[in-house]
């Protein structure tokens, strides 16, 4: 039976045993290739429809079934530098981000700029690391790009990105202590007046603008300090960073100060409102009494270029009573400003920063206030040729233990004679005082018996050989004497011995004639 099915096939379809095992041998043979193309095609389906459920591939004969093969066993992910590293070559890729972030961090300051340049991922995680950054291009603050570079931002300063003046002119100009520097041009119009304007800067509207992409992005700031905002824009950050402790504002006016009051858990800060030949803003005692009424918890407030008086003033003792330290720059205070101290409680620090005058009242007597709780006091670069108001603040800080006084001018030994009515004071630093003399230092100091500490720089009257032995009696009582009253003498003692000075004197001599020198 067998026999005669093998004939009818061989007759009818043309098959042979030498065909059926030819044809079974090729099947062996190229059952790895077959099986190769099979699993291509399989991949290739997978990726081009991943949602689909792959359908089981039909067989030809005598060609078994692909074996599924099971999945590689899951590592955990770890966040890798999208370009490819090599282990071999870069140990830190084995590293998690969490991991080098703890090793980056411990780095010092100085060396974090270099970590920038390694490669792709160190330049995301050192990009974590930075806390503050001052800004220079206010579309990079626009479009967003800042944050996606420096995620954990702090600490944002946008005066010179507020700016547009040109960068090309090569010179580069610092304006007041704190405030603002940028590149002075030769082609303005209008003068110096118009150096630091309205026109010179962004409006408020794009300000405002920069402001609530700010506050959107960094709701843990903690730090600012920017130019030419309206009210609205400090709402925006008063709403979305409660956490804002410190502020620095320039070109700042009355209404602007109604944004500030929303900002609760303000600390310190600082105004900045006229500035000489830069900008025209005023702030008067109705904005002092609004921040007054609204920044209850500040413990430093600086007022430059500010426009108020004794009723400002007043608000502010009475109801900032956490205030410490208050600073006054280049101030336009109305006159009779100073007696509205005596309402500051805890005031331990008094600055004044060139200041043209301390007040320009007439008439002080001892029963208009003092501020008992003021400990320092210090004049830098103030002018003080008015001895009434001179005396007046020193009657007003009665029980200052610490006084200083650098490079203020008008400063003559009838005026430092006023300071006699401070009786507390433990520490005197004079810099820069060349009208005082030696008997005007001897007639105050005398009469300090709490002195402990004396700083006397570059005061070019007060001489070394006129200290005097009661002088000296003061000096030998003091626990800290820095002693360097007279640059050129000091210059002389350092030079003294190293026959710097001299060899100038033995060469040029009286008896040699110029012409005998050589080449003459």
């Amino acid at each position: 039976m067998e026999k005669e099915e093998m004939e009818w096939k061989r007759k009818t379809m043309g098959f042979s045993p030498e065909k059926e095992n030819r044809d079974s041998n090729w099947f062996k043979t190229k059952k790895k290739a077959l099986n190769h193309v099979l699993s291509t095609i399989r991949i290739h389906s997978k990726q081009t429809h991943p949602l689909k459920e792959t359908q089981p591939t039909p067989t030809t004969l005598h060609s078994p079934p692909p074996q599924q093969q099971p999945p590689p066993p899951q590592t955990p992910k770890t966040t890798q530098d999208s370009t490819l590293t090599n282990p071999a070559s870069d140990r830190t890729s084995l590293l998690s981000d969490e991991i080098l972030l703890r090793i980056l961090s411990k780095l010092p300051k100085s060396q974090r700029p270099a970590n920038f340049l390694v490669s792709k991922r160190w330049l995301n995680l050192q990009g974590r690391l930075v806390r503050s950054v001052k800004l220079f291009d206010w579309e990079f603050l626009v479009s967003g790009r800042v944050f996606f570079r420096f995620p954990n931002l702090v600490h944002v300063d946008l005066v010179e990105g507020c700016s547009i003046l040109p960068r090309d002119s090569g010179v580069f100009c610092t304006r007041s202590r704190k405030t603002v520097s940028f590149h002075a041009v030769s082609n303005l119009e209008g003068g110096k007046d118009s150096i630091f304007t309205e026109k010179s800067v962004l409006n408020a509207d794009e300000v405002d603008k920069g402001l609530r992409v700010l506050a959107n992005k960094c709701p843990n700031l903690t730090k600012l300090a920017v130019a030419n905002c309206s009210e609205m824009g400090l709402l925006s950050v008063a709403e979305e960073c409660p956490t804002l402790q410190e502020l620095e504002l320039l070109m700042c006016n009355d209404r602007v100060l109604r944004g500030i009051a929303a900002c609760l858990n303000l600390q310190i800060l600082r105004l900045n409102g006229a500035e000489d030949g830069l900008h025209e803003s005023l702030v008067s005692d109705v904005g002092l009494t609004i921040l007054a009424q609204g920044c209850k918890r500040l413990v430093k407030l600086e007022l430059s270029g500010c426009k108020g008086g004794y009723e400002g003033i007043k608000a502010i003792g009475q109801c900032c009573l956490m205030l410490e330290e208050l600073t006054l720059c280049n101030h336009r205070m109305e006159d009779g400003w100073l007696s509205a101290l005596s309402y500051f409680e805890n005031l331990k620090t008094l600055i004044f920063v060139s200041c043209k005058r301390i007040d320009g009242g007439d008439e002080f007597d001892e029963g208009f206030g003092s501020c008992p709780s003021v400990e320092r006091l210090h004049l830098e670069k103030c002018q003080l040729r008015d001895k009434t108001s001179l005396r007046a603040l020193f009657l007003v800080c009665c029980n200052v233990r610490e006084l200083v006084i650098q490079n203020c001018w008008g400063l003559n030994d009838d005026m430092f004679g006023t300071s006699s009515a401070l009786r507390k004071v433990r520490f005197l630093g004079l810099e820069g005082c060349s009208m005082l003399t030696t008997l005007g230092l001897e007639s105050v100091i005398i009469y300090w018996n709490d002195l402990e500490s004396l700083k006397v720089y570059s005061c070019n009257k007060i001489k070394d050989g006129e200290v005097n032995p009661a002088l000296s009696s003061v000096f030998s009582a003091l626990k800290d004497l820095k002693w360097k009253p007279d640059r050129k003498s000091a210059v002389s003692n350092y030079l003294e011995g190293i026959g710097m000075g001299k060899r100038g004197s033995k060469f040029f001599k009286k008896s040699h004639d110029w012409k005998s020198l050589p080449g003459s």
